[in-house]
């Protein structure tokens, strides 16, 4: 039986504003770029996620019941929700960009069992250009963070389900094809495809699909030598197209193809990628299209989005030299019988946006501040690294301590 510890997190103030400071500087390029932030419901229909299929594994998620007895699932994805949002909002005949920085919740034997994401989905287009602008809008966002290395990882759905479709595996089989196409192992590959009832070139293609990664213009190039049909040659095409828009960007040294990326959610239709930085052998974000995904909402909306795993951006973050936590601008600190004016100055002062705390003078601490006010009868001892100064009112210390905003 699983043992359901979710090994809750607590952000501290040096991490809560770390961790705020990155998602701001994702919300803004994600802003730059025309997308609007939306939101969805923390709790939703358990039977929305386990009728929709190839999503989220049903023993994945975070089930709670309903008083009405109705069964509620934390929300274990964003994709999914906003697409069904779309779809019953009929908002089908114009393009719509979406970002979301939201917590999912999914059980996980080595994660947490929450993380936060922060994406993008953008409806209504089906063009090689979407691709080209939400894989751009990545690349930006992890250059504004300054992570580098990075690469993005650029494959394509379509040519691996055309050969799939082709040999006709079972579910069983078609899941150890991906495991061992996903590790790359070559011989292992060759052995299991040798068991199976499929034709030898149709092996040979398939076995070819590990190797088809590394640089877009040579990728394009194997990949070309296995079209059969017009189905696969329509994702070349995309491919090579998709490529020349992102050298257009400036772009090009951050991406590499790997036609051998399969991900785990099986509603990608067409592009898919992973973003990649050293020091974490996990992607930090993930995306790609969901043309279909909407039928299963029944209406037909080609889209195409991606999400950072903020957490593990954190981790590969590194931050500059000055503190994030800085210590308080005010340290007011007053007798019994002074209160009231303490309280008012420290009021006054934090009105002009300033860090102030306010405590008893018999109170010991360790408190540090730029600047040290102590409020006695009828004066205001005002003292920091460059002067000691004593006034008499606290319009005076105000127009003092104040007069350079």
């Amino acid at each position: 039986m699983r043992n359901y510890n979710f090994r809750n997190r607590t952000s501290f103030p040096e991490g809560f504003l770390e961790k705020s400071n990155v998602i701001k500087q994702i919300q803004n390029r994600f802003y730059t770029y025309g997308y609007d932030q939306i939101e969805t419901p923390l709790f939703e229909d358990y039977d929305m996620y386990s009728n929709v299929q190839g999503t989220v594994h049903q023993d994945d998620m975070v089930k709670v019941i309903h008083p009405s007895g109705k069964v509620l699932v934390l929300r274990p994805d964003v994709t999914i929700p906003i697409t069904r949002q779309y779809v019953e909002a009929d908002m089908n005949n114009h393009y719509h960009r979406f970002s979301y920085v939201l917590d999912i919740f999914r059980y996980n034997e080595t994660q947490q069992a929450y993380r936060t994401q922060a994406g993008v989905e953008f409806f209504g287009d089906e063009s090689p250009e979407a691709d080209a602008e939400v894989i751009a809008l990545a690349i930006d966002s992890l250059k504004d963070l300054k992570i580098a290395p990075f690469k993005l990882e650029i494959g394509h759905s379509g040519i691996y389900k055309e050969l799939l479709a082709q040999a006709n595996l079972n579910s069983h089989e078609q899941q150890t094809l991906h495991a061992l196409i996903q590790s790359k192992n070559m011989s292992e590959t060759s052995s299991f495809l040798d068991h199976l009832s499929i034709d030898q070139d149709l092996k040979q293609k398939i076995e070819l699909i590990p190797m088809l990664y590394g640089d877009p213009s040579i990728v394009i190039e194997r990949a070309q030598a296995i079209v059969t049909n017009k189905k696969m040659q329509q994702v070349v095409d995309t491919l090579f197209k998709v490529f020349s828009l992102l050298k257009d960007y400036q772009m090009k040294e951050y991406i590499s193809f790997n036609l051998g990326l399969i991900n785990n959610m099986n509603y990608y239709s067409g592009i898919i990628f992973q973003g990649f930085t050293e020091h974490i052998g996990q992607p930090i974000l993930m995306g790609g299209r969901y043309d279909h995904l909407s039928l299963q909402f029944e209406n037909e909306i080609p889209a195409v989005g991606f999400a950072f795993e903020v957490d593990k951006l954190l981790t590969v973050i590194t931050q500059g030299d000055d503190p994030l936590i800085k210590q308080a601008d005010f340290l007011i600190k007053y007798r019994t019988n002074c209160r009231q004016d303490a309280f008012l100055l420290a009021r006054k002062i934090r009105q002009a946006n300033k860090k102030v705390i306010i405590q008893p003078t018999e109170v010991s601490s360790e408190l540090k501040a730029f600047n040290i006010i102590q409020v006695d009868s009828g004066s205001y001892q005002f003292k920091n690294s460059k002067q000691q100064t004593t006034f008499l009112s606290i319009d005076q210390i105000l127009q003092h301590v104040l007069k350079k905003g």
